[in-house]
């Protein structure tokens, strides 16, 4: 069975589907569903979600994209979120954004680290165009070596992702690897050691060929994973059970159900 790590099933495109979303991903293999918060007005809807379904593990951030929100109140109510959560995140840098700023950004990133650091959670990563001054703070605190944590749907190089594993952090690939035109994720997938890796949808967006360009659905993640094993010459079954294994550890988890047996 195949682990999501990151898949924002409270996302009005898919919340009012669950109903039947849940059970075809579990149908097709999916078992688990990691969802990270994005902003603070969603994680009491992600934490509904988690209390409703067993497979649905919390995780609870702030995305760059609203690092202007990260005061001194909303860390407190972070914290409290925190004692549920099996990861602080989505978080991050985006210095594709135009706001907020680049320096507001990077002291909303080291607060919620601090938090994840205090509760003992690993964290979500999102990055772009912003991986010198990530893996600079990540490095700085700690992190990797502390508590861990995932570079989210990576799209860096090769190289960068050498630099992300020697900090200790996992990385996860979603459906851009099998995009006609993938090149640096073919690399990284093929690359990246066996023990260091996820999988994800970040559903509803990314969805793998060829569905590219619709509405992502964790399902897919099936996709995703035949794509990486067969870049690495390895079975479906191995790597299915390698990265789900990994998030188990990482995440703290119980052991995912097996495959549901045919009457």
């Amino acid at each position: 069975m195949l682990f999501d790590s990151h898949c924002h099933l409270d996302d009005p495109q898919l919340l009012p589907r669950l109903g039947t979303l849940i059970p075809e991903a579990e149908a097709a293999g999916v078992a688990s569903f990691l969802v990270p918060g994005v902003h603070p007005s969603g994680w009491p809807g992600i934490r509904t979600l988690s209390a409703n379904h067993p497979r649905i593990l919390p995780a609870y951030g702030v995305h760059p994209m609203h690092a202007d929100l990260v005061t001194p109140a909303i860390l407190t109510t972070l914290r409290r979120y925190a004692d549920s959560a099996r990861a602080i995140g989505e978080i991050g840098l985006d210095y594709l954004l135009p706001s907020p700023s680049r320096q507001l950004q990077r002291q909303a990133l080291v607060a919620q680290l601090q938090v994840a650091i205090e509760a003992e959670l690993p964290v979500l990563l999102h990055c772009r165009r912003a991986f010198e001054d990530l893996t600079a703070i990540l490095r700085e605190l700690g992190v990797g070596s502390c508590i861990g944590g995932v570079m989210h749907s990576f799209s860096g190089s090769l190289e960068t992702a050498r630099g992300c594993l020697k900090l200790g952090l996992h990385i996860s690939l979603s459906g851009t690897v099998t995009y006609a035109n993938a090149r640096r994720p073919v690399e990284v997938a093929a690359a990246v050691p066996l023990e260091r890796l996820l999988l994800e949808t970040d559903a509803p967006d990314l969805a793998p060929e060829p569905h590219r360009g619709t509405v992502n659905v964790p399902a897919r993640l099936v996709t995703t994973a035949r794509r990486v094993a067969d870049i690495r010459g390895i079975p479906f079954d191995e790597l299915a059970r390698r990265t789900s294994e990994n998030a188990i550890r990482l995440f703290k988890l119980d052991p995912l159900p097996g495959p549901r047996q045919a009457h």
